[in-house]
């Protein structure tokens, strides 16, 4: 019997259950038979077969949070909540560093963090071990780097799944993935413009990273960092080119650097997967083509209302 089939009917709390990875994550635990509750800053116009309680995370204390995981008995905590985009540097230390000080102080039998690539900033081409230094450039690579060590310096069982960048049905239009495939999904003849495509990064899908998380959570490792991607580093430019050409229909790409800028230079990131193959038992079993078009599916029915309401004015 393995781990995970031995762990059916625990409970798992999940949040940021209304968010793109939270969704996913719940759902691969109410697969995986656990009892899944999750939390969500808004609960407008979610229709979920588990509970979900709205609080706003970034502000709720250290008591609420703990009352939730007294009330559902939960046996896991995974924290799939955070600040990505569209927020200040404030709110992505809320989100990213202090929420994970008032979990660890909530007393979680079992936290699971999901974070980021981006805690270990730019590597050289050579593949990102679990061991590379972590020298974060960004505020946010910052703010996830600081939530990760308070988790582990704090004695609290767990793991930190650094996740890379992910894809998949349902991918933020906000990210350069979901843009290409909302531009294509709305059939726009304008062109879109884009930062020049000159990174190679590594990319993994959403149910992957969701099955990664079952699997750390029904695990018995604790107190380290666990790699999550998907083993290779790949042509952004590519990437958009096979969205374009899933789609079947011309689009025209504009790459052109910010105005005032320069061209960014080139990055190249690809995460050494092989401890949470080890560790976990985990690979990924998607292969990006896949990704790009459930991806674009998805992108084309978050589409239909607008292309609905257009058609009948």
């Amino acid at each position: 019997m393995s781990a995970i089939d031995r762990l059916r009917g625990r409970a798992v709390l999940v949040l940021g259950a209304s968010g793109f990875m939270g969704g996913h994550v719940c759902r691969a635990f109410a697969e995986a038979g656990w009892r899944v509750a999750g939390v969500a800053r808004t609960t407008r116009g979610m229709t979920t077969p588990y509970e979900v309680h709205e609080l706003d995370l970034l502000r709720a204390d250290t008591a609420r949070i703990a009352a939730l995981i007294r009330h559902h008995h939960a046996d896991v905590v995974v924290n799939a909540a955070g600040a990505v985009w569209g927020v200040t540097t404030a709110e992505m230390d809320l989100g990213n560093r202090a929420l994970v000080r008032r979990l660890v102080a909530a007393k979680p039998p079992r936290l699971i963090q999901l974070g980021s690539v981006h805690e270990y900033g730019p590597v050289p081409r050579t593949a990102i071990t679990e061991s590379t230094p972590t020298v974060p450039v960004t505020p946010y690579g910052r703010s996830k780097l600081a939530g990760a060590r308070t988790l582990l310096e704090s004695g609290t069982e767990g793991l930190v799944l650094r996740v890379s960048n992910v894809a998949g049905p349902g991918t933020s239009p906000v990210s350069l993935l979901g843009m290409v495939a909302a531009h294509l999904a709305a059939g726009s003849a304008e062109p879109l413009r884009l930062a020049p495509l000159l990174a190679h990064r590594d990319f993994v899908d959403v149910r992957d990273v969701a099955e990664a998380v079952v699997a750390a959570a029904a695990s018995e490792a604790t107190g380290r960092v666990v790699n999550i991607g998907g083993g290779t580093a790949t042509s952004v430019r590519d990437l958009v080119d096979r969205l374009i050409a899933a789609a079947g229909h011309v689009a025209r790409i504009v790459e052109a650097p910010a105005a005032g800028g320069r061209p960014p230079e080139a990055e190249w990131q690809c995460m050494d997967i092989t401890l949470a193959h080890t560790l976990l038992g985990w690979q990924p079993r998607r292969d990006l083509d896949e990704s790009l078009r459930d991806l674009l599916s998805s992108a084309v029915q978050a589409a239909a209302p607008t292309m609905s309401a257009k058609a009948r004015r």
